[in-house]
Protein backbone atom coordinates (compact mmCIF):
# COMPACT_ATOMS: atom_id res chain seq x y z
CA UNK A 1 0.00 0.00 0.00
CA UNK A 2 2.89 2.36 0.75
CA UNK A 3 4.26 1.71 -2.76
CA UNK A 4 0.96 2.83 -4.33
CA UNK A 5 0.91 6.01 -2.24
CA UNK A 6 4.51 6.84 -3.19
CA UNK A 7 3.80 6.08 -6.87
CA UNK A 8 0.77 8.40 -7.03
CA UNK A 9 2.63 11.12 -5.11
CA UNK A 10 5.57 11.00 -7.54
CA UNK A 11 3.46 10.80 -10.73
CA UNK A 12 1.40 13.79 -9.60
CA UNK A 13 4.52 15.82 -8.79
CA UNK A 14 5.86 14.94 -12.26
CA UNK A 15 2.57 15.99 -13.84
CA UNK A 16 2.60 19.31 -11.99
CA UNK A 17 6.19 20.03 -12.98
CA UNK A 18 5.67 19.09 -16.64
CA UNK A 19 2.62 21.35 -17.02
CA UNK A 20 4.54 24.20 -15.40
CA UNK A 21 7.57 23.59 -17.61
CA UNK A 22 5.38 23.45 -20.73
CA UNK A 23 3.79 26.76 -19.76
CA UNK A 24 7.21 28.34 -19.26
CA UNK A 25 8.37 27.10 -22.66
CA UNK A 26 5.15 28.39 -24.28
CA UNK A 27 5.75 31.86 -22.85
CA UNK A 28 9.31 32.06 -24.19
CA UNK A 29 8.29 30.37 -27.49
CA UNK A 30 10.66 27.40 -27.19
CA UNK A 31 10.43 23.62 -27.50
CA UNK A 32 7.25 22.30 -25.87
CA UNK A 33 6.20 19.03 -24.29
CA UNK A 34 3.74 17.20 -26.52
CA UNK A 35 0.12 16.88 -25.44
CA UNK A 36 0.49 13.13 -25.86
CA UNK A 37 3.18 13.04 -23.16
CA UNK A 38 1.20 15.30 -20.85
CA UNK A 39 -1.91 13.14 -21.26
CA UNK A 40 0.14 9.98 -20.72
CA UNK A 41 1.09 11.27 -17.27
CA UNK A 42 -2.61 11.92 -16.60
CA UNK A 43 -3.51 8.41 -17.79
CA UNK A 44 -0.99 6.81 -15.42
CA UNK A 45 -2.39 8.60 -12.38
CA UNK A 46 -1.23 12.20 -12.54
CA UNK A 47 -4.73 13.65 -12.68
CA UNK A 48 -4.56 15.69 -9.48
CA UNK A 49 -1.09 17.14 -10.08
CA UNK A 50 -1.78 17.94 -13.72
CA UNK A 51 -5.20 19.41 -12.96
CA UNK A 52 -3.87 21.62 -10.20
CA UNK A 53 -1.00 22.76 -12.43
CA UNK A 54 -3.43 23.63 -15.22
CA UNK A 55 -5.30 25.89 -12.81
CA UNK A 56 -2.20 27.25 -11.07
CA UNK A 57 -0.29 28.08 -14.27
CA UNK A 58 -3.43 28.83 -16.32
CA UNK A 59 -2.19 26.47 -18.98
CA UNK A 60 -4.26 24.33 -21.34
CA UNK A 61 -7.45 25.55 -19.67
CA UNK A 62 -8.90 27.11 -22.81
CA UNK A 63 -7.86 24.42 -25.30
CA UNK A 64 -11.05 22.41 -25.83
CA UNK A 65 -9.40 19.43 -27.53
CA UNK A 66 -6.96 18.95 -24.64
CA UNK A 67 -9.67 19.36 -22.01
CA UNK A 68 -11.88 16.84 -23.78
CA UNK A 69 -9.10 14.26 -23.72
CA UNK A 70 -8.18 15.15 -20.12
CA UNK A 71 -11.73 14.68 -18.84
CA UNK A 72 -12.17 11.63 -21.08
CA UNK A 73 -9.27 9.97 -19.29
CA UNK A 74 -10.79 10.86 -15.94
CA UNK A 75 -14.16 9.36 -16.94
CA UNK A 76 -12.46 6.23 -18.27
CA UNK A 77 -10.58 5.77 -14.98
CA UNK A 78 -13.69 6.32 -12.88
CA UNK A 79 -15.67 3.77 -14.89
CA UNK A 80 -12.75 1.32 -14.81
CA UNK A 81 -12.36 1.50 -11.03
CA UNK A 82 -16.11 1.29 -10.41
CA UNK A 83 -16.22 -1.88 -12.51
CA UNK A 84 -13.25 -3.33 -10.65
CA UNK A 85 -14.74 -2.57 -7.24
CA UNK A 86 -18.29 -3.67 -8.05
CA UNK A 87 -17.58 -6.76 -10.12
CA UNK A 88 -14.19 -7.70 -8.68
CA UNK A 89 -12.76 -8.14 -12.17
CA UNK A 90 -9.16 -8.31 -10.98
Amino acid sequence: MLFIFIYFFIINIIGFILIGYDKKMAVVNRYRISEKKLLLIVFFGGIIGSGLAMLFFRHKTSKASYLLKFFGIIMFQIIFFVLILNYKIF
